[in-house]
């Protein structure tokens, strides 16, 4: 019996080592997952000796007021040893023997979080007893539920303590302690409220009347230790705890014990209870109980615990395992560049966003680039001719201006220049931003922010050189359309003068304002059809240059440097996340305590 509540005692106490205690993880921990018992009970209800009379020591703090102001997580280990100690998880490496130093280490404790004050924490401090006078049981003890505050204490106090009671009672694994004292009316109870609202069929209460001693002459509590009073599933249980005059004469746990035993077997009210009456009937109770509620959720909790090591190992292959091995560095490196790699091809291709933005660079912000250039102005009347008689000198033309036609179409081609750079520059900036986007999306690569920043770094040093040549290329284009006029379109205007001899146009007619409007219109309409195929060349361009580029070989020049490097600069580049490398191992011992625990567990349950 006592070996299945040890074996759940050890394993809350690994709970605890690990912080594997309550938290906001989608399943709940396994801390919560195992049964344990909490002691609730008004203030000055007699809490603190009850728990007393259950270990056997005298061990925790006493006073007026609030005195329990952090909850104690208190676990009793029964070992064969008589040797009687204790430990806290504060403090792991140390041993008391002295159980006067344990009730000081609590109040320490408690003022380390609190302050010297009435203030009170929801932060546990968590105790282990080994003892052989003791039964394997976990109790977890509360602050004493008040009505009022008291100087010093906020006035939130009273809904503090409640809310804080209630986060531990509420949860379907505890087995609630209900302290109610006997010399108060049963239905004042503050335990037995807060119980009956949390467990109305009363399946998980535990009802526990102390200071029967203490009634006054001529009433006793049969009818409530009976359950005629109010009814529980499980019987109530009267204890007899020393008095403020024992306590301040330091009497002894066992006499009290002793004593507690002779006053049920004396007395004429409670004589024929005796049998399941006092402390230690009451922690035998709790251990057997325990024990079969224990039982009863073991397919429970192996289902959490089974479920918890899938989440934690899908998290431990996540995480990463640590590269140790010298010979596996490279090919390590070359793997994450890989998935690296293969995230930032997603994006161009249009399996994440991305891609998208790419095209609208060149079906929006290049078309309106190019309408936005201003030759309006360039072939503005007074423009042309002025460009139309500077080409001619001091020689009119006698029939087309051709070299007025030349410089005007060569200095209206110069505008498309910024265009082009432009959607080289816009290119450059998307696949820059699509590198730094896929670094962080590439889970791999999160282990390690060396080699992020320097496969950051090499990324945007090719795409510098990809958008150099992107923005050649694409110049080259503008250039290639100055170099050379289609002369064909030049041929299908409707001429001027179609013959010299017939014209009756005379060389004066030839500069009216009307033939400086046809050569502007007809520059013009030139210039469009340059537009046209620069719209769809310059795109061709970029892509080729630079988003071509960067699929194919973005960190090729990269794998080549990292050829070079010797064994201490490649473990460098993997050197990891402080706080992920922390992560992984605080995963690893979890998973190592889920799965000895797995394993315990179902070696219990092949043994019933």
């Amino acid at each position: 019996m006592e070996g299945l509540i040890g074996l759940v005692n050890r394993i809350q106490r690994a709970c605890t080592v690990l912080g594997d205690y309550g938290g906001d993880n989608a399943l709940p921990t396994l801390w919560e997952a195992l049964p344990s018992v909490v002691v609730v009970g008004g203030q000055s209800s007699g809490k603190s000796s009850v728990l007393e009379s259950i270990v056997g020591r005298d061990f925790l703090p006493r006073g007026s007021g609030i005195v329990t102001r952090r909850p104690l997580v208190l676990q009793l280990h029964k070992i064969d040893d008589e040797t009687e100690y204790a430990e806290f998880l504060h403090k792991p490496n140390k041993r008391f023997t002295d159980f006067a130093m344990v009730r000081k280490e609590i109040q320490d404790e408690t003022d380390r979080i609190t302050g010297k004050s009435n203030k009170i924490s929801s932060v546990p401090i968590h105790l282990s007893i080994y003892s052989q006078n003791v039964v394997n049981l976990t109790m977890i003890d509360l602050p004493g539920l008040t009505k009022v505050a008291i100087d010093g204490q906020p006035q939130s106090v009273v809904q503090d303590i409640e809310n804080m009671v209630w986060s531990y009672v509420e949860k379907p694994n505890s087995i609630i302690l209900a302290i109610s004292p006997a010399n108060q009316d049963i239905a004042t109870s503050d335990a037995i409220k807060l119980a009956k609202e949390v467990d109305p069929p009363g399946e998980r209460t535990f009802g526990v009347l102390t200071k029967l001693d203490l009634m006054d002459k001529g009433t006793d509590a049969v009818e409530v230790l009976e359950g005629r009073a109010y009814r529980l599933k499980h019987p109530w249980v009267g204890v007899v705890n020393r008095s403020q005059a024992d306590i301040n004469s330091n009497v002894d746990m066992i006499v009290a014990r002793r004593r507690e035993r002779e006053y049920f077997a004396t007395s004429a009210d409670y004589g024929h209870l005796m049998h399941k009456m006092g402390s230690e009937y009451l922690a035998k109770l709790l251990s057997k109980h325990l024990e079969s509620f224990i039982r009863t959720k073991i397919p429970s909790i192996a289902s959490l615990i089974n479920k918890s090591i899938e989440e934690l190992e899908r998290e431990m292959n996540h995480l990463g395992r640590p590269v140790a091995d010298a010979g596996a560095r490279l090919f390590t490196i070359l793997e994450l560049c890989r998935a690296f790699d293969r995230v930032f091809k997603k994006h161009l291709d249009g399996g994440r966003p991305g891609g998208d933005r790419i095209y609208g660079v060149f079906d929006n912000q290049l078309p309106a680039a190019l309408k936005m250039l201003p030759f309006d102005q360039h072939l503005s009347l007074d423009n042309v001719k002025k460009v139309v008689s500077q080409a001619d000198g001091y020689q009119p033309h006698l029939v087309a201006p051709e070299l007025g036609y030349r410089r005007l179409i060569e200095e209206a081609l110069s505008y498309f220049k910024g265009p082009a750079k432009a959607s080289a520059d816009a290119i450059h900036i998307i696949l820059k931003d699509l590198v730094r986007i896929s670094i962080g999306e590439t889970q791999e690569l999160r282990r390690f922010p060396r080699l992020q920043s320097e496969i950051a770094t090499a990324s945007y040093e090719a795409l510098e050189r990809f958008r150099e040549e992107g923005r050649k290329t694409s110049l080259r284009l503008v250039d290639m359309e100055s170099s050379y006029l289609s002369v064909d379109f030049f041929r299908r205007l409707p001429q001027d003068v179609e013959n010299v001899e017939n014209s009756a146009v005379s060389a004066k007619d030839r500069y009216t304002e009307g033939h400086f409007r046809r050569i502007g219109s007809n520059v013009f309409s030139y210039v469009r059809m340059v537009s046209d195929t620069l719209k769809n060349n310059i795109p061709k361009a970029v892509v080729h240059c630079q988003v071509r580029e960067a699929k194919m070989c973005l960190l090729n020049h990269f794998y080549t440097q990292l050829g070079k490097k010797e064994g201490n600069q490649l473990a460098e580049l993997l050197n990891e996340d402080s706080a992920l490398a922390e992560r992984r191992q605080q995963c690893a011992k979890r998973l190592e305590l889920y799965k000895s625990a797995r394993d315990e567990i179902d070696s219990v349950a092949w043994a019933r």
